[in-house]
């Protein structure tokens, strides 16, 4: 660290604490002897989510926050689930490392998390995610949700086989 007062290259920390927003270090300039406090922040990292149409947009939680909280209106959906699960979400978006995400890749989450919290939001934002042409299609994915349940179901009903003693 650079002295402010001598511009001399060689100072020591004296004291080090947290603070709300970093660290805060206390340092002394080993060549003229002044103190002086230095504060570091942890740098934030921008994610961008690229669009269908190329666009590029900050990522915004309280945008994706906002299309759960409409797939999920008028459902049983606490707003702790629904902050719980926008949470975890970004924390995986910030944790696959990219600056640069693809659209569908966040709406992927989101139907991964709305899948375990309501089978209703998860229908209602898929028909968005995955642009629903017709009933049909539709029709089709809510087969699908069904037949997941079933097997899943199925699953927990199974008796679990007895570990074999060594």
């Amino acid at each position: 660290m650079k002295c402010p007062y001598c511009a001399g290259k060689n100072t020591r920390v004296i004291d080090t604490r947290e603070v709300p927003d970093g660290i805060r270090r206390r340092r002394e300039c080993n060549g003229c002897k002044q103190r002086f406090t230095t504060y570091e922040r942890v740098a934030g990292v921008s994610l961008l989510i690229v669009k269908r149409d190329d666009r590029r947009e900050e990522f915004d939680r309280e945008k994706l926050l906002k299309s759960m909280r409409t797939a999920c209106s008028k459902r049983a959906v606490s707003a702790e689930q629904l902050e719980e699960a926008a949470a975890k979400i970004e924390v995986d978006l910030y944790a696959m490392g990219k600056s640069e995400l693809q659209s569908l890749e966040v709406g992927k989450l989101v139907i991964d998390h709305l899948q375990k919290i309501d089978d209703v939001a998860y229908v209602r934002y898929a028909s968005v995610y995955r642009r629903f042409e017709d009933v049909t299609n539709m029709a089709e994915e809510i087969q699908q949700l069904l037949e997941r349940k079933r097997r899943e179901e199925e699953q927990k009903n199974q008796i679990p086989l007895p570990l074999e003693e060594s």
